[in-house]
This record gives structure tokens, sequence and C-alpha cells, in this order.
């Protein structure tokens, strides 16, 4: 916590002038020994005994003005050594982590080459299996949509066949969307074969 403060040009040339003549002689003598001494520090302590002394005098000079183009000083705070132990703690948790990041990240690889039929073959029905799901996936959107455009409609539509041709009309659309996406998934999946 701060408990001192750097005198700046102002202070010094009202202590080294005929500015706070006022004062008493030992609050200018402690003045001037502590702008003499090493980094002109002034401790808050004098400050108060300045600003009672001015009030006191009647003195036409505020503190404020006195303390323009002072700094207040903030001591260093000493840092404690850190504890050997502690870091050596700290390394090790370190190194656990990384290992298990490590392993963690390279769990699926093996140092074997995967070449020969078998391994083909499972790369193809592994990419036929893809092909499988997404039209499976294609045919219950669209029917879905149909279902749901269907028993939806009964509200608007009082005739059947109104509510067969909207349902129609719904499920198309989002087929055809459907549609649209799975061309591109498979046309980026079939890129990377």
């Amino acid at each position: 916590m701060a408990s001192a403060l750097r005198a700046g040009r102002r202070l010094r040339r009202a202590v080294e002038g005929d500015e706070l003549a006022g004062l008493p002689a030992g609050l200018r003598a402690e003045l001037e020994a502590a702008l003499a001494s090493e980094g002109a520090l002034v401790p808050f302590s004098l400050l108060r005994s300045l600003h009672a002394a001015l009030r006191e005098a009647e003195s036409p000079l505020y503190l404020h003005e006195l303390l323009e183009g002072s700094e207040i000083h903030l001591p260093e705070v000493p840092v404690p050594p850190r504890n050997p132990e502690l870091v050596a703690r700290l390394e090790r948790i370190k190194a656990k982590l990384a290992n298990e990041e490590y392993r963690r990240m390279t769990r699926n690889i093996t140092g074997q080459e995967m070449n020969g039929t078998l391994a083909e073959f499972g790369r193809q029905v592994r990419s036929v299996k893809a092909v499988v799901i997404t039209i499976f996936n294609f045919f219950v959107t669209v029917a879905a949509a149909f279902a749901c455009t269907y028993l939806g409609s009964q509200y608007v539509f009082a005739e059947t066949a109104a509510r067969v041709l909207s349902a129609v009309i719904v499920a198309s659309v989002v087929g055809l969307a459907e549609l649209y996406v799975m061309v591109r998934t498979l046309e980026g999946d079939l890129g990377k074969l």
C-alpha cells in the first residue's frame, strides 16, 4: 500500500523558495530533509501536517496545487521464492497431463499398414453402409413429411383429395431438398475415395 509521494517540481520550488515561509521551522526542515532523501519521497503523514499548517496560516496555497506533478510511490512487493517441492510437483502433473493427452490422441493409431483384400473389403463395406443409411434417412424424412402434412392439413381441408395433394406437394419439396443435400454429401464422400 502506498505511504509516500514522489515530489514534483512544484513542491520542490515551493520548499526551496519563500512560498512556505509562514510554516513552522520544524515542518520546513522535515520537508527539506524528505526532498533531500533518495527519490525525494515525502510521507503522507508529513503531507497531512503540511495541509494542517497551510490551513492554520491561512495561506493562499492549496495542497493540491503544491502536489501538481507529484506521483504516488508504490513500493515493490517482494515476490516470495517458489517452493522447490511445489515446482517439482507441478512439473510432474504437467508431464502426466501431456502424456494422457498424447495417449488419448494416438489411441486409434497402430503401427501396422492396412493393405490387403480384407482391408479393402472393409473400406467398401463402410462406404456402402454410409450410402444405405443415407438413402434410408431420405425415405424416412419424406414419409414423415407426408404424414405430418396429411395429418396437419385435416384442420385446413375437409376433403381427402386436398389433404393428399398438399401432403404430396410438401413431401416432394422436402424430398428435393433432402436429395440435394444427399447428392452434395455423397459427392464429397466419393471424392475422398
